[in-house]
């Protein structure tokens, strides 16, 4: 497995992600050596959803407001039917999530956290998946939508389902220890 020693992590979340999809890649982040930071727009702690009812409250690290992409290397976006449309709503966290895009860094995707990437105008002619009910906004958004358990496209993870999880974290360790996609660089 990729060493990510010197890497540090950005998880961009809100309340209700789902569960399972930010602690199996904060677990593999941290085990493969990063530094991983969970940043939210609001502070202390917030509250996953697990499934069918609310789950763990997580420590968030950084308020978004406090946050630079600068500081990061790699972005994860968890799923969650509430978190990701909350955050495509909040221009703070588009800007953010834009960022390392327009850098080529790696930026990691699933369930509905693609719904994020659709708001940054940025993934027209990108390669992703999603949980089925993203495929047609993916579309509308210019991506080439795919029914795959991980997609990788220039340093962009993306995958389906929590059931994807071991393909989605073993592929965002992989890329984030590559760094820079110069390749997707926007220009």
């Amino acid at each position: 497995m990729a060493k990510l020693s010197n890497r540090k992590v950005a998880i961009l979340t809100e309340e209700g992600f789902e569960q399972v999809e930010l602690t199996s890649p904060k677990e593999a982040l941290e085990a493969a050596g990063a530094v991983v930071h969970i940043i939210s727009p609001k502070s202390g702690k917030i509250k996953a959803w697990n499934h069918t009812d609310w789950g763990v409250e997580v420590n968030v690290d950084v308020e978004l407001s406090n946050a630079s992409p600068d500081d990061y290397d790699a972005l994860v976006l968890p799923g969650g039917v509430l978190n990701p449309d909350k955050l495509r709503l909040n221009k703070e966290a588009v800007a953010f999530a834009s960022a390392f895009l327009d850098e080529g860094k790696p930026v990691a995707a699933i369930c509905h956290g693609p719904q994020l990437l659709i708001e940054t105008g940025m993934i027209k002619g990108r390669t992703l998946t999603s949980y089925p009910s993203l495929e047609t906004d993916l579309k509308n958004a210019g991506a080439e939508w795919v029914d795959q358990e991980v997609v990788t496209d220039k340093g962009l993870v993306t995958s389906r389902t929590p059931d994807d999880l071991e393909a989605f974290n073993r592929k965002t360790i992989e890329e984030i220890a590559e760094g820079i996609h110069e390749d997707a660089v926007q220009s």
